[in-house]
């Protein structure tokens, strides 16, 4: 007979084991879930400071307004509103290189850099030399530096000081925030210009610094904006604004020539 091994979640007639745990007795109701979310990425029990953090980029990423996400999500509910997992699942889909998307882009491009150095720095100064160098020839491939930017928080994103600070509270400020930290510091020499390090960047920065999965970071994006999708929904239901969005769109549009 085949057999398929897995440490996560496994059912008997008396029990339910997650994680080498009773999932009655041991889990449910001494794990937040949050912990929880961790521990299945990682398959060890996180310490508490690394769930702060993590919980920390949860919370930063749930909710930001009117995003095509958001918007996505209540216009598929007005058009299927027997449908809640297509509302979410369409909000979701819309994770990519501009919204959500740029937590993973930020993680790897920090990991590939901080691989490619002949060793981390031990200093501010060392840091800031390391960031120059990588802005310097991103700007000469023009490449854009992901998580640098914000098209609302031109003077800076609230988040990234505080998750900044939260690191360090917890004293999980690793190579990966140290880095982003200086690439906001120096970025400005190469650019000549002030960009915000955004809150979707740090978030994938704060991610690599606890040695979660690079291939996933994108999966606790997306994790943290379903709760934030679901609180979309919710207000749609009392508050709902998709069918003024949807009839805006469709009484006003201008018929063109098609292009040749």
């Amino acid at each position: 007979m085949p057999e398929y091994p897995t440490a996560l979640g496994a059912s008997s007639l008396e029990k339910i084991t997650l994680l080498g745990q009773d999932l009655a007795q041991d889990v449910m109701g001494n794990t937040s879930f949050g912990e929880l979310a961790f521990w299945l990425a990682t398959q060890r029990k996180p310490q508490p400071s690394e769930v702060r953090v993590f919980e920390a980029v949860l919370a930063a990423l749930a909710d930001h307004g009117f995003t095509p996400t958001a918007i996505v999500t209540r216009l598929t509910h007005l058009s299927a509103p027997d449908s809640i997992q297509g509302a979410l699942a369409a909000g979701l889909l819309g994770g990519g290189s501009r919204f959500l998307g740029v937590t993973e882009d930020t993680g790897r491009f920090l990991h590939d850099v901080l691989a490619a150095a002949d060793q981390q720095p031990r200093d501010e100064a060392g840091w800031d030399e390391l960031a120059l160098q990588t802005v310097q020839a991103e700007r000469a491939a023009h490449r854009i530096i992901p998580g640098l930017g914000h098209h609302v928080h031109k003077n800076g994103d609230p988040r990234t000081p505080r998750l900044f600070e939260i690191a360090r509270e917890e004293n999980q400020f690793g190579p990966h925030l140290a880095l982003f930290e200086a690439i906001g510091r120096t970025h400005p020499q190469v650019l000549g210009k002030t960009l915000p390090l955004n809150g979707a960047g740090v978030c994938g920065a704060a991610l690599a610094d606890l040695t979660l999965p690079l291939e996933l970071l994108r999966g606790f994006a997306l994790l943290a904006r379903t709760a934030g999708l679901i609180g979309q929904l919710a207000e749609e239901l009392h508050t709902p604004v998709a069918n003024e969005i949807f009839l805006s769109i469709d009484l006003n549009n201008r018929p063109i020539p098609p292009r040749e």
